[in-house]
């Protein structure tokens, strides 16, 4: 149900540490990765770190208010990018002065560090040992409105590919600023997806393929609608999440691989060639009513609210029936809102 394959080979390529040294090591949650660390010793430290908090841009806003000219883009996306540094700095200067007492077993125990009955955590939230991370959303409509295309194709690959890179360039100042290590992160939006939607079609009404979903597309993806095979997407996507150095996932959609593990192997052999991280998502639903096993479908009533349904026996009580979604890195099983929903049904299969 929930493989997530991290490629040795890839990460060995893009966590290179200042002694030019690949490093591999597991992420923190679903997506989010530290960035290279040596410490004074010149030893490389991944377990025990932290990140300080998340905040997220949202790049669909960005294209819409710029009205599609490109200089104007840049020049809102300036304002946006100064709002999230200055929101991400409320994040950390709330965290110094903290004294390791709060959480003795964090702080003083060894999880995260050996410090001190009363000293302050200040030390660990620079040059490195910490990161803080700028979120992003929406990269595939936000192309999509200012070029007139989807990024899997050109212009909007190269537009696409720009936008991560000023996003990286911005972290890059802000840590020379500041001593912080900032980095790009692919946020999972599991609820926030609907709101951000929602927010876009009063600012700016319903516009096909950019605010006509109740849902906005998760990090750097090809949209959940769009045709395309397993391995061209997870070799598409390469390219965008290495320029999310913070953190990130992709994923492909497939049926029941049970009976089919030859070819299961070779997406694992695709991902080890081409890509850092990536998941499999499959479905594993069932229905307490009637005994049913595989797939609960997401239907709409006839207020046209979508809502799960056994195809079996036609039960609608979500407490009798587990269903159990990939939501965007993490499995879900608590039922979404109507925008995550809403993504759901509409995914297709890559394979």
């Amino acid at each position: 149900m929930v493989p997530d394959y991290i490629s040795e080979k890839k990460m060995l390529e893009l966590k290179v540490d200042k002694n030019g040294n690949g490093n591999c090591y597991p992420c923190m949650g679903c997506r989010s990765f530290l960035t290279p660390y040596v410490d004074e010793n010149g030893k490389p430290k991944y377990y025990g770190r932290f990140n300080q908090g998340v905040v997220t841009i949202n790049l669909v806003d960005v294209a819409c208010s710029s009205k599609g000219d490109e200089e104007a883009f840049w020049k809102i996306m300036d304002e946006r990018l100064a709002l999230c540094k200055e929101a991400l700095m409320c994040r950390h200067k709330r965290l110094l002065g903290t004294p390791s007492d709060v959480a003795p077993i964090l702080w003083q125990n060894g999880a995260l560090a050996r410090l001190e009955k009363g000293e302050p955590i200040d030390k660990l939230l620079f040059n490195g040992y910490s990161t803080i991370s700028l979120g992003y959303a929406g990269l595939c409509e936000c192309v999509y409105y200012m070029t007139g295309g989807p990024h899997t194709e050109e212009p909007g690959t190269s537009f696409g590919l720009k936008v991560m890179q000023y996003l990286n360039d911005a972290c890059a100042k802000w840590k020379a600023e500041e001593n912080i290590d900032f980095s790009i992160y692919g946020t999972p939006m599991e609820s926030t997806t609907y709101k951000f939607s929602k927010c876009l079609q009063e600012r700016f009404g319903i516009i096909p393929h950019v605010t006509d979903k109740n849902y906005i597309t998760n990090s750097y993806h090809v949209h959940v609608t769009e045709e395309i095979n397993a391995f061209d997407k997870l070799t598409f996507e390469a390219q965008f999440q290495k320029l999310s150095p913070g953190g990130a996932i992709s994923y492909v959609e497939v049926p029941n691989m049970e009976n089919n593990i030859d070819a299961v192997l070779a997406i694992m052999q695709h991902i080890y060639e081409n890509i850092m991280y990536a998941e499999l998502n499959t479905k594993s639903d069932y229905c307490q009513v009637c005994g049913y096993s595989g797939e609960i479908q997401i239907v709409e009533d006839e207020n046209h609210k979508l809502i799960w349904e056994c195809p079996n026996c036609g039960n609608h009580d979500q407490e009798k029936m587990n269903v159990a979604r990939r939501t965007c890195g993490y499995i879900g099983t608590q039922f979404w809102n109507q925008g995550r929903t809403q993504e759901i049904k509409e995914r297709v299969m890559h394979l």
